[in-house]
């Protein structure tokens, strides 16, 4: 399933509800789903910055794809790190630098989310897009 064809699903399930406080509902399960990251992993060097609650992103790149795991210590964080790497994880770094993560405007959780959050949001974002421009650029050499 391409990049965007899973953009396009996320869009879809976000459709169903009409009222914010149901989206928010949905994006805590979607959280809940999320596998559970070792607590190895839990560490400064991969907290993302920027996030007021506690965001730990862990990423691997195997056979040139990129797998990222994550977890926070907040609920609605966890569900926006959950749909991050929905879309991003087992993709190429080129298509992790350069995606159009237009599906954040479609469901309206920018503009759904408190200004923290919504910076939270953004550093997830630049992080896990940090991470595939930095493999496209070990890949490349």
């Amino acid at each position: 399933m391409t990049l965007n064809n899973i953009q396009d699903q996320i869009i879809e399930e976000f459709a169903v509800f009409d009222e914010w406080m149901d989206k928010y509902e949905y994006l805590i399960e979607i959280g809940n789903e999320l596998p559970e990251l070792d607590a190895k992993y839990k560490t400064k060097e991969n907290l993302i910055g920027g996030c007021q609650s506690k965001v730990w992103l862990d990423v691997e790149l195997t056979n040139g794809i990129v797998y990222f795991r994550a977890d926070s210590d907040a609920i609605i964080t966890k569900g926006m790190i959950a749909l991050l790497i929905k879309v991003l994880s087992g993709r190429k770094p080129d298509e992790i630098m350069n995606a159009n993560l237009y599906f954040l405007d479609k469901i309206e959780l920018s503009s759904n989310l408190s200004p923290t959050r919504s910076n939270g949001l953004l550093a997830m974002v630049k992080q896990m897009k940090m991470y595939g421009m930095a493999y496209h650029a070990k890949l490349s050499s």
